[in-house]
């Protein structure tokens, strides 16, 4: 295989490299940007930059600002609090079919985040297993609105999760769901591709068309937070910073 001139680049090219909160530029990112193509340096620092530094909660302000929506879906919670973010990978399975979720590991691309719609919590459709072999194809998070197991390893792995229950029993590798298809829980729509941001307060998904500016509302809201801080270390009160006094 040989090597261009781009390639040697790109190897050179620091992705750990951030820029400060306030200088962050987001004018040309669009959710491809999540991920690094050798093409989209600038927009993926910018974009890392900010995710690093930023919340569900915020962007959830940023979107309702935008849409008057919150993002959220609010029976979903961390597993084992990790942050994450990424474009999502949508699958619709039942709670007895957890062949669906392998599956979707070996089908979805590095980066992703799996999303599962399951038809009940009843029983387990992801575990320790599956995690594992996640993690080792490069998916990022998996989220699941039915149930997890194996909560012994999963608390500890550096791998995260999110879900709405979870339960010690499993069904069979069947393999009869759907995926990559587009999915609908508690009147999101979620289409493949879609942004997905989860932490310890939960989870919120932004449509692919409106991240640009979701994104750049969401630097704003954080942005008005940390003078709001600067304030209140000088000793004003939340009712004088807003105007209530």
């Amino acid at each position: 295989m040989s090597i261009t001139p781009q390639d040697v680049l790109n190897k050179n090219k620091d992705l750990e490299k951030r820029v400060d909160v306030e200088d962050i530029d987001l004018e040309k990112v669009t959710v491809d940007d999540l991920k690094f193509n050798g093409d989209n340096y600038k927009e993926y620092i910018n974009l890392q930059s900010l995710l690093e530094n930023i919340s569900a909660c915020q962007i959830s302000d940023a979107f309702k600002g935008i849409a008057q929506r919150s993002g959220t879906i609010k029976s979903i919670k961390p597993i084992n609090n990790l942050k994450v973010w990424g474009s999502i990978y949508p699958a619709e399975t039942s709670c007895d079919d957890w062949g669906t979720s392998a599956l979707a590991i070996d089908d979805a691309d590095e980066g992703d985040i799996l999303f599962f719609k399951v038809d009940s919590d009843e029983k387990a459709i992801w575990g320790e297993l599956a995690s594992t072999s996640a993690k080792n194809n490069g998916i990022k998070a998996t989220v699941i609105y039915g149930s997890v197991r194996d909560l012994d390893a999963l608390l500890y792995m550096d791998y995260p999760i999110f879900a709405s229950n979870f339960v010690p029993n499993a069904g069979f590798a069947l393999g009869l769901g759907t995926l990559n298809q587009p999915i609908e829980i508690e009147g999101n729509k979620i289409n493949p591709g879609d942004f997905f941001f989860g932490d310890e307060t939960g989870v919120v998904i932004i449509p692919k068309q409106l991240f640009n500016k979701v994104m750049i509302s969401a630097l704003g809201v954080k942005l008005t937070e940390s003078t709001i801080v600067d304030k209140l270390g000088e000793g004003m009160t939340l009712a004088q910073i807003t105007g209530l006094r």
